[in-house]
């Protein structure tokens, strides 16, 4: 059988999703150890992605193989009782042997959340970025649209290996701001690692006039990573969807 899960969230106090053989402090092992304990034998489950250390998710989307015939209203249950309070499976189905839920992934969509206010939000401020000065949304809106299209993207992203490919395609960035709380959705094919915090903190650099709208062409096509803005801290990001 091919189980697909649906799973939010709380990133804060994980390493990231990918499990890790020094910690057992990631989202893949919690969940990977709950379903050793229901079917006495090791699981492996595929995460449509790896999100970062600290990063959260609304709806990951994870999919793992096993002999067993259980239905999804046990197997729900089951990682709802024993996986810890930050971590929740809201969605169980069985899928076709075919369903990889990274192969088959086409389209994500990344939101990172801002407070825009001087005075920080005492609720909110281990899960947005804070920024004291008044951003100006209409140049991030236009800063926005230099990044949309297929580039490479070399000069926003922390990966180091020369054999892996730095194209990635983003068919939207769409900016959100009321009050003092801004959204900014990211929908692209993929994103390199901390590609969406590189974007996300060159929109900010931009809000606050220390990069020119302008200049976001030739920073892509330069592929210089000190031209980018600082990147953005891992506590604002949240996996918001995947399309299939």
């Amino acid at each position: 059988m091919n189980y697909k899960l649906t799973i939010k969230y709380d990133g804060t106090r994980y390493k990231g999703w990918q499990r890790l053989t020094n910690t057992d402090m990631t989202i893949q092992g919690k969940i990977e150890d709950v379903l050793f304990q229901m079917f006495f034998e090791p699981v492996e489950i595929h995460g449509s992605g790896r999100t970062d250390a600290g990063v959260h998710a609304e709806n990951q989307i994870a999919n793992f193989k096993i002999d067993t015939d259980v239905s999804t209203k046990e197997l729900k249950e089951y990682l709802y009782r024993y996986l810890p309070d930050d971590i929740v499976v809201t969605g169980v189905k069985k899928v076709p042997e075919n369903f990889h839920a990274r192969l088959n992934a086409k389209e994500k969509t990344y939101v990172y959340k801002i407070y825009n206010d001087f005075y920080h939000d005492p609720f909110t401020r281990k899960y947005m970025l804070h920024v004291q000065e008044q951003l100006d949304v209409d140049a991030m809106k236009k800063a926005a649209q230099y990044f949309i299209g297929t580039y490479d993207f070399t000069a926003f992203t922390t990966v180091k290996s020369k054999k892996k490919s730095m194209e990635r395609t983003i068919y939207d960035i769409q900016i959100f701001k009321s009050g003092h709380e801004m959204d900014i959705h990211l929908v692209g094919n993929g994103f390199l690692h901390n590609m969406a915090r590189k974007i996300v903190g060159t929109l900010v650099e931009v809000g606050l006039g220390n990069i020119k709208a302008e200049s976001l062409g030739a920073i892509i096509n330069d592929k210089d990573r000190t031209k980018t803005g600082t990147m953005a801290p891992a506590k604002g990001l949240y996996l918001f969807h995947i399309k299939y």
